[in-house]
């Protein structure tokens, strides 16, 4: 396939000057030109045809060339950098370091030798076309890893998602409770003006909290009647199982979801366990998955209980405020409680 046609922008305000790079450029099928002798045109023609050359006079009248590359180096802050030739009979070395401070890239010295023009620009369109390559495998690059990386997230989330299942499984097998329990804490955490990456994260571990019951038996779980106190010890467990699965994760997603599947039965006052942790020192998306864990549990049926109607539950939940919960998060679902999901 024929490559792009370069373009190359001529500024000069000598009309000679200017139809001698036409005629001379003209010569080479696989170029583009632009030309103006009037440099206050630069900008726009710059922004109009993006090209890939500056072959720029350095003495005019209105804005000499030191001003054009001013506005250029402006222009181009933090973006794509064409390269600028000057064209100038002013071989100084004030002149050429001043240029080149401004962003010129090289000199033509007037007046101008044809073939070491197309020389020049040959070499400078060369280098442009291979930077304009590298940034479009760069480009393609950057999207493959994109996706790559979306496509090893949705896999890691999925596998999470599928663990907290299988722990659910053992006495929910429609995974509901989980699915409920992820959705409000996501809307509690956003309540709370959680960054968004938070509230993602939240929603995304939260159903993972009871992951430990994968260890706990069938005898214990599933049993119709009051748990012995022994028992009771038994399912406690199950905060230590959970965040023992998932400890040693090298990911921030999976630290949070050790943290609130340890820590999600502690209490505000220090009764909870399994550390007796209290206040502030209990991790934060473990107090919010603890309050919504409850929520839920009070709102569905069990084997040996029947569901509490949404203003009980909320009500239970208002006294346990300052002793089982964080105020301020009791606060913060009850500003939500008309959004949140309940079993059907």
């Amino acid at each position: 396939m024929k490559p792009e046609p370069m373009t190359v922008l001529v500024v000069d305000d000598e009309p000679a000057n200017v139809v001698f790079l036409e005629r001379l450029l003209r010569k080479d099928e696989g170029l583009r030109l632009i030309s103006t002798q009037d440099p206050r045109e630069v900008v726009e023609l710059y922004i109009q045809h993006r090209p890939d050359l500056i072959l720029l006079d350095l003495h005019m009248p209105h804005l000499d060339g030191f001003e054009v590359l001013e506005q250029l180096r402006r222009l181009e802050l933090g973006g794509d950098v064409v390269p600028k030739v000057v064209l100038t009979a002013d071989a100084t070395p004030e002149a050429k370091h001043r240029a080149l401070s401004l962003g010129a890239r090289d000199f033509l010295t007037k007046p101008l030798d044809a073939l070491e023009v197309l020389l020049r620009v040959k070499n400078h369109l060369e280098t442009r076309r291979l930077y304009l390559a590298l940034q479009g495998e760069n480009t393609l690059l950057s999207e493959v890893v994109r996706e790559r990386t979306q496509e090893l997230d949705a896999a890691r989330l999925e596998v999470l998602e599928r663990l907290a299942r299988a722990a659910e499984y053992r006495d929910d097998e429609t995974g509901e409770h989980v699915k409920r329990v992820a959705a409000n804490a996501a809307r509690l955490a956003e309540a709370l003006g959680l960054e968004f990456a938070t509230v993602d994260m939240i929603h995304h571990t939260a159903p993972l909290h009871d992951v430990g019951k994968i260890g706990i038996s069938d005898l214990i779980l599933k049993k119709p009647g009051k748990l012995t106190p022994e028992e009771f010890e038994i399912v406690k467990t199950h905060t230590l199982i959970g965040s023992g699965l998932l400890a040693g994760g090298r990911t921030e997603m999976l630290r949070v979801a050790e943290r609130i599947a340890r820590s999600h039965h502690e209490r505000w006052d220090g009764s909870g366990y399994p550390d007796g942790l209290c206040g502030e020192a209990i991790p934060l998306e473990a107090r919010i998955v603890s309050v919504v864990d409850v929520f839920d549990a009070l709102t569905s049926r069990r084997p040996y209980k029947q569901a509490w109607p949404v203003e009980e539950a909320l009500e239970e939940i208002r006294r346990q405020s300052g002793r089982q919960f964080d105020p301020r998060i009791v606060e913060a679902l009850l500003s939500i409680q008309k959004a949140l999901r309940v079993e059907e």
